[in-house]
C-alpha cells in the first residue's frame, strides 16, 4: 500500500496518528519543521508507544521515514494527516501548496481540536484538487523520554466523511462520520459535559487531582446518572445506535477515571464563562434533556458549581462575577429566560451550594 504522510511528528502525530497507521500495517512519512527531531527519528529508526497503566503491551513503530520541509516529497502520497496545532495550520498550508500543485487528487485529515481547522488549512492551500477533512482527537499523549510516547489506548480517529467524497482511507482506526456537525455536538454533550461534571463538582469537594475527583464515589454516581440520561436523548435527537453511544460514553469515562493520566481540576475547570455559554457543554445538553423531559439535575448542579467556581488566576471570570449577579450571568451569558425551569433549578442549586459551603456542610448533598 502507498505510504501515508503525517505532518507534525509531535505527541499526537507520532504517538496517536502514527500508532493507528502502524497498527494498520501502513508505512509512514513523518514531516516536521524541527530538523533535529526528524534527524533523530531517522537515526533511531524506531520508537515505542507505551500505554498508561500498562493497559496493553507497548507498540513499536519502525516502518517510517522522516524529513523536514526542505526535503519533503509528496509526489507518491495520496493521504496526509496534519497534527501541528491550530495556530500553525496557515503556515503548513502555505508550505504544502507548492508541493501538492501537480494536478493529483489528494486527501488531508486535520487532527486539531481547533475552530474550523479544515477550512483554515484548505484556504491556505487554495487547491481544489486537495480535499481537506477534519477529525476530533480524543487520545491523550505525552512524551515519555527520547522519542517514545506515553498514550491512552484510544482506538479511533473520527473524521468528517463529507469532504472525502467517498474516499475510503482503508484504516480500521480511522472512522469517516456522516453528519460530522452532529458528531461534534455528540462529543460536546458527552465528553465535554462529563468533564465539567467532574471538574466543577470536584472543585466543590476540594480536589486538585482530576483523576481523584473522577473516582470520588459521589461524583461517579452523578456522572453515571448523567451519562445514562444523555445517552438516551442523543440517540433520540440524532438517531445514534444506543450501544454505540454507550461505548462512546464508556470510553470517555475510562479516560477521565484513569489515575495514570496526570491532570488537574484547575485545568479542566478553566474559563467557566466559555463553558457556561448557551449551546455549550453544560447548558446545551441540559436544554436537550429538558426537551425530552429527561433528568438534567446533574447538569443543573454542575452549572451551579461553575457559577460558584473561584480561582484567582481566572481574571476574566472573576471580573464577570464582580459585575454580575448569578441571575444576570444565567440570562446574559447562559441565555436562559428568568423564571424558566432550567434557570430556576440552577439558581436554587447555587443558593443551596453556597449556603453549604458557607456553613462547611457537605457541598453536593
Amino acid at each position: 500500500m502507498h505510504k501515508i504522510a503525517v505532518i507534525g511528528a509531535g505527541k499526537t502525530g507520532r504517538g496517536f496518528i502514527g500508532r493507528l497507521l502502524s497498527e494498520a500495517g501502513r508505512s509512514i512519512l513523518f514531516v516536521d519543521r524541527d530538523r533535529a527531531l526528524t534527524d533523530r527519528l531517522g537515526a533511531q529508526q524506531r520508537f515505542e508507544v507505551r500505554f498508561f497503566g500498562n493497559k496493553r503491551p507497548a507498540h513499536t513503530i519502525g516502518q517510517y521515514t522522516a524529513t523536514d520541509w526542505e526535503h519533503a516529497d509528496f509526489s507518491e502520497i495520496q493521504l496526509l494527516f496534519v497534527a501541528v496545532g491550530g495556530a500553525n495550520l496557515t503556515d503548513v498550508g502555505a508550505r504544502l501548496a507548492p508541493l501538492l500543485n501537480d494536478g493529483k487528487r489528494r486527501y488531508i485529515i486535520t487532527c486539531e481540536n481547533a475552530s474550523h481547522p479544515a477550512k483554515t488549512l484548505a484556504d491556505a492551500i487554495g487547491n481544489p484538487d486537495v480535499a481537506v477533512s477534519e477529525a476530533t482527537v480524543f487520545c491523550t499523549t505525552i512524551e515519555d523520554g527520547g522519542l517514545d510516547i506515553a498514550s491512552e489506548n484510544y482506538p479511533y480517529l473520527q473524521c468528517d466523511a463529507k469532504p472525502l467524497d467517498g474516499f475510503d482511507p482503508q484504516l480500521p482506526g480511522v472512522r469517516p462520520i456522516d453528519g460530522f456537525g452532529n458528531f461534534l455536538t455528540r462529543k460536546l454533550f458527552t465528553y465535554n459535559a462529563a468533564s465539567c461534571v467532574i471538574a466543577y463538582l470536584g472543585w466543590l469537594k476540594g480536589y486538585e487531582d482530576y483523576g481523584e475527583a473522577a473516582n470520588d464515589p459521589e461524583i461517579l454516581r452523578l456522572l453515571d446518572r448523567n451519562y445514562s440520561a444523555t445517552n438516551a436523548v442523543l440517540c433520540a435527537e440524532f438517531g445514534y445506535d444506543l450501544a454505540d453511544q454507550r461505548e462512546f460514553a464508556a470510553l470517555s469515562k475510562q479516560k477521565f477515571c484513569d489515575r495514570t493520566i496526570a491532570d488537574t481540576v484547575t485545568r479542566n475547570a478553566r474559563e467557566p464563562q466559555r463553558k457556561l455559554q448557551y449551546g455549550e457543554r453544560i447548558i446545551g445538553p441540559a436544554l436537550l434533556l429538558e426537551k425530552y423531559h429527561a433528568d438534567n439535575s446533574v447538569l443543573c448542579l454542575t452549572a451551579a458549581a461553575a457559577l460558584l467556581y473561584n480561582n484567582d488566576s481566572e481574571q476574566a471570570w472573576q471580573a464577570i462575577k464582580s459585575e454580575k449577579t448569578p441571575a444576570q450571568i444565567l440570562t446574559d451569558l447562559c441565555g436562559l429566560r428568568p423564571g424558566s425551569p432550567l434557570f430556576e433549578q440552577i439558581l436554587a442549586n447555587y443558593r443551596r451550594l453556597q449556603s453549604n459551603l458557607h456553613n462547611n456542610k457537605g457541598a453536593l448533598l
